[in-house]
């Protein structure tokens, strides 16, 4: 099996479990289900900020733990105060060691917040909206085009955006209306080998009203001028932050060099 697979059979297992333990009922009766979403569409848009989506992530499967990751209140705060266009934050526990904790702390800051997650059920996307998040990542390499279009107009219905995440040309037909966000990971989640090519080679064939986000393998400001020269306007990084002992101040200095 791939990464990618074992990352999603490990998956059904545990959202079974999950459906067990809490009632949908319950997470729609959590504090912040009911809160407005922000749009990650329209920070994405405002060109007083970086365009950055700074992620909070523990540790990867092929990179282990992360020198940064011990506080995620003091690392999305650095990251908002210095003018990150979004958040991006690792739930999954097994493979990431994230918890919905993790975003939960996050919230307190006021920019759109991602669940970074393998969603296959629309049991996790009610999660998501009661953990705080305003923004759900699908993932085109383990969901069918139709189970995209059904977990996207189920985020949509509650208030929260869609970014799909595309890895090679034929992904594109999972591209529908119930998506807001086009994402492109540079890295190749079967073999978790990293290629910035993959974002330039798709970035030419997506629709032209989606924004693209191009995502993983940005370690310098030189990768983001060139991604946006090919109509990229949003930025998903993380390992080159979590890796420092400091991952605000990290950053900062990538903004100050952008």
């Amino acid at each position: 099996m791939t990464i990618l697979e074992t990352i999603i059979a490990h998956k059904y297992k545990e959202v079974a479990l999950a459906k067990s333990k809490v009632s949908e009922s319950e997470l729609r009766s959590s504090p912040a289900f009911g809160r407005k979403a922000l749009s990650l569409k329209s920070f994405l848009a405002d060109p007083s900020k970086t365009g950055i989506i700074a992620e909070y992530k523990r540790k990867s499967p092929s990179k282990g733990l992360f020198q940064g990751g011990g506080d995620p209140l003091a690392v999305t705060r650095a990251y908002t105060r210095y003018g990150a266009s979004g958040l991006s934050v690792l739930t999954d526990t097994e493979f990431f060691g994230g918890s919905s904790q993790d975003l939960i702390e996050a919230r307190v800051n006021e920019i759109p917040l991602l669940r970074k997650d393998f969603i296959i059920d629309e049991y996790q996307i009610l999660e998501a909206k009661g953990m705080g998040a305003d923004v759900i990542l699908l993932i085109a390499a383990s969901l069918t085009p139709e189970r995209v279009k059904e977990l996207g107009h189920f985020a949509q219905g509650l208030g929260l955006e869609v970014l799909l995440e595309l890895h090679a040309d034929e992904e594109l037909g999972h591209v529908c209306p119930e998506v807001d966000l086009i994402g492109i990971n540079n890295r190749d989640l079967k073999t978790f080998a990293v290629d910035i090519a993959r974002s330039l080679d798709l970035a030419s064939r997506l629709p032209a009203h989606l924004p693209k986000v191009a995502e993983s393998g940005i370690s310098d400001p030189d990768t983001i001028r060139l991604m946006k020269a090919h109509g990229f306007t949003g930025f998903l990084i993380g390992e080159t932050f979590m890796r420092q002992a400091n991952p605000g101040e990290a950053f900062k200095q990538f903004v100050d060099q952008l």
